[in-house]
């Protein structure tokens, strides 16, 4: 196949996958690109993730009861929520689980594709209470309700083949000065450009998620900014400058939050479930 024949077939392909898989995200209904099979990832995800929950140290007391007590509330909320509105239940294939880890320097949550979530120990000086904890998860959940994963997974699919052509189309220029010093130029300008502030992208989207679905769940989403207060102080004002991060920076984040509170009382009130 010569250069002209590839690039029409690698433009055709790229053009094909994305008119067959651009979706939207749920209630915000941004636009997404999606390449790769959800059902694929959720299963890696967890493989994963009992990986960890044999490596770690887990804690099964109470602290844990009231994390799984605030997820299966959220589980049964956004399911409530969107089987009124009459849209497809996008947690409807998750096999949600919860643990809690012990690691006391570690402030930090998380949620892989599919509902799995874990919470370190150390999160919980920074939530303090159990609207706060709220906060936290509905964050992370909205992270996988929005399957941002999935979408990360997909760019990066499309980056891989977009450095492939600009390879080509320079020579091979761009392999060369990464061979000669050792570095992957169009990597890391590409992060910077385009990966840092697409995840930024998501992450105010998780923030603005997150609040709905704590409010529907019926705690106080008044708690939220008081929990990114928190974690301001307890990083004591060292975070990367926004450009080079992949999420907003702290007052910011609160900015956009204060700016969608009320918003989300009004409209997105407790559920009966």
């Amino acid at each position: 196949m010569d250069r002209r024949n590839f690039l029409h077939f690698i433009g055709c392909s790229c053009l094909s996958m994305g008119l067959s898989s651009c979706t939207t995200a749920p209630i915000t209904e941004r636009k997404q690109l999606k390449l790769l099979p959800e059902a694929k990832l959720n299963a890696q995800a967890a493989q994963v993730y009992n990986k960890i929950k044999e490596k770690e140290k887990l804690i099964t007391d109470s602290r844990l009861d009231n994390i799984s007590e605030i997820g299966k509330r959220m589980e049964d909320s956004i399911s409530k929520y969107f089987d009124n509105s009459g849209t497809v239940d996008p947690t409807v294939n998750f096999d949600w689980e919860y643990i809690l880890i012990d690691k006391k320097k570690v402030k930090n949550a998380w949620c892989m594709p599919g509902g799995k979530i874990a919470v370190y120990t150390g999160m919980l000086d920074i939530t303090k209470n159990t609207n706060g904890l709220a906060a936290v998860m509905g964050h992370e959940i909205a992270h996988a309700v929005a399957k941002h994963s999935v979408e990360r997974a997909s760019a990066n699919v499309a980056l891989n083949v977009v450095t492939s052509v600009t390879d080509l189309l320079t020579g091979g220029k761009v392999s060369t000065v990464n061979r000669s010093t050792g570095t992957n130029t169009v990597g890391l300008l590409t992060q910077i450009g385009i990966l840092n502030p697409f995840n930024r992208k998501q992450e105010s989207e998780a923030d603005y998620l997150g609040l709905i679905f704590s409010s529907l769940s019926g705690y106080d989403i008044r708690e939220t900014v008081n929990v990114w207060k928190r974690m301001k102080e307890a990083n004591k004002g060292k975070t990367p400058p926004e450009f080079l991060s992949t999420h907003p920076s702290p007052d910011n984040r609160m900015k956009k939050i204060n700016e969608w509170m009320n918003e989300v009382i009004l409209e997105y009130p407790p559920l009966k479930t």
